[in-house]
């Protein structure tokens, strides 16, 4: 019989991105009360030593080898999809028509076609009470949702300059293995769309406007990697040998763009009504940076400054304390800062594996207030729609490019 206050969860995937989805779905219910009780029903994988193995390491009660048996077993609610973006629309599309919430990774799909299809399907799921959400986890940050809070309450009043950058290392080495990430045909892209989503999702989201357009460049700066070698972590180092094979990379390694924010309409500012300028950074070559996940908004009352790098504070500056005043750190572990008040006392901080519970927490409770949790396939396939102008422009020699 179904239990009405579980939520029996079947995954597809079980490396990375798996494990930080079954620690949420683990963790979640342990220190927040949610309406419902997640159950770590099923997980899927080709490999079925592989899947079999995770299942019981990360706490799964059943293995499936082919995610067809997710959806067609009764004793599941809802599909959570931690695949390449190649597998991402059939998934999501074939749980939503079988009456099945989602939870998909981001980037949304590969391409706009593809998320303009799952989100069609996600309208009408959710016009039948079964609802999706992209996991677009750095909202749950509480230092960027305290910052989101603040640019709602007008602290920085007119927003004028969104700066992003993403800045990781883990592909410096050119000798590096040649991953699923670094294959165009199951990624949809490199840095941009694995890391620069994250940043394009964030800045729409903290400042409540869309990008309009778009001027990008793409580089891919290692042309061939090898395709064997010890894979440590996203990287590692392939076989170096005389008879070593390699393999094309057909991904970017790094993006830069600049936009144009839509704007709010108020045609009595400064800027005529326009939104802000943004300059976007992703790359996987900075030597030294690990996660650097940034982003500054500069306004005409204040600014705000986040690096992911420093994920407990985020820094601000109000202008009506003066030019003397600088920057302040904000230590964001207080109770009424987001989500905080239901780990540890003040100033014991928080990591990387918790904006995932909270994004399972989220997503409960959206589920069982029957409201459409966020960010929908629909926001994801405005982020998706960006990718795709970044990589149009910088086909067309950095040309303007409207999204």
């Amino acid at each position: 019989m179904t239990d009405p206050t579980s939520l029996r969860v079947g995954m597809v995937g079980y490396a990375f991105m798996g494990a930080a989805h079954s620690q949420a779905w683990r963790s979640a219910p342990r220190f927040f009360d949610l309406p419902l009780r997640p159950e770590l029903t099923a997980i899927a994988g080709r490999n079925a030593s592989g899947v079999r193995a995770a299942a019981d390491k990360m706490g799964w009660a059943s293995a499936e080898t082919d995610w067809r048996a997710l959806i067609e077993r009764d004793d599941i609610d809802l599909i959570d999809i931690c695949t390449p973006g190649d597998t991402h629309a059939e998934i999501a599309i074939a749980a939503l028509e079988a009456g099945k919430h989602v939870l998909c990774e981001k980037p949304l799909a590969n391409s706009v076609a593809e998320a303009e299809r799952m989100a069609a399907a996600a309208q009408a799921a959710a016009g039948r009470g079964v609802f999706s959400m992209c996991g677009f986890s750095y909202r749950r940050t509480p230092a960027l949702a305290l910052a989101r809070r603040m640019v709602q309450e007008g602290r920085l009043g007119r927003i004028r300059h969104v700066r992003a950058q993403y800045l990781q290392d883990w592909l410096s080495d050119a000798d590096a293995p040649l991953t699923w990430r670094l294959d165009k045909a199951k990624s949809g892209s490199g840095s941009l769309g694995d890391i620069g989503a994250h940043s394009i999702d964030t800045a729409q989201w903290i400042t409540g406007q869309s990008i309009t357009g778009v001027s990008a460049l793409l580089e891919t700066f290692v042309a061939e990697r090898p395709l064997a070698g010890d894979l440590v972590g996203l990287g590692g180092h392939g076989a170096t040998g005389a008879d070593a094979v390699r393999g094309p990379v057909t991904v970017d390694d790094a993006a830069i763009f600049t936009a144009r924010f839509a704007g709010n309409g108020d045609d009595t500012a400064s800027n005529n009504g326009t939104g802000p300028i943004g300059v976007f950074e992703a790359t996987r070559f900075a030597l030294g940076r690990k996660n650097a996940m940034r982003i500054e908004l500069n306004g005409t009352k204040g600014s705000l400054a986040f690096d992911f790098e420093d994920m407990n504070s985020l820094s601000f500056y109000d202008a009506a304390d003066g030019p003397d005043a600088g920057f302040r750190k904000i230590l964001v572990t207080e109770p009424e800062h987001p989500y905080t008040g239901n780990w540890w006392p003040t100033g014991h901080g928080l990591g990387y594996e918790h904006l995932f519970t909270h994004q399972v927490v989220d997503l409960v409770n959206a589920i069982a207030a029957s409201r459409p949790p966020t960010p929908s396939f629909a926001d994801a396939l405005q982020v998706q729609k960006v990718l795709a102008a970044v990589e149009a422009s910088a086909e067309a020699d950095s040309r303007w490019q409207k999204v």
